[in-house]
């Protein structure tokens, strides 16, 4: 059953890419690899998107708004709302 086996290589897999597979899995793995064009697409997909999150994970996240600042951003955004509600109201009238 193919559906069984690729169900099974998608649940060794973070093993396998971070070669922690034991031997005997791992060779499993590469012979259903040989014969599933699907699986090896995939394994190349996640391949692809674990670099690019190496690529970006080196960034910093920033930092937290200082608690004025947040309050700030708050005022303005109610203020914005404000306005925009007068103006909505205004156009029906």
């Amino acid at each position: 059953m193919k559906d069984d086996d690729c169900a099974r290589i998608f649940e060794l897999l973070s093993e396998y890419l971070d070669q922690e597979l034991a031997p005997n899995s791992c060779e499993q793995l590469e012979n259903h690899l040989h014969g599933c064009p699907e699986c090896v697409e995939f394994v190349h997909s996640l391949k692809r998107s674990m670099a690019l999150c190496r690529q970006f994970g080196s960034c910093r996240a920033p930092a937290p708004i200082a608690p004025d600042a947040m309050a700030k951003l708050r005022d303005a955004y109610q203020k914005m709302l404000a306005r925009r509600g007068g103006e909505a109201n205004a156009s029906r009238g």
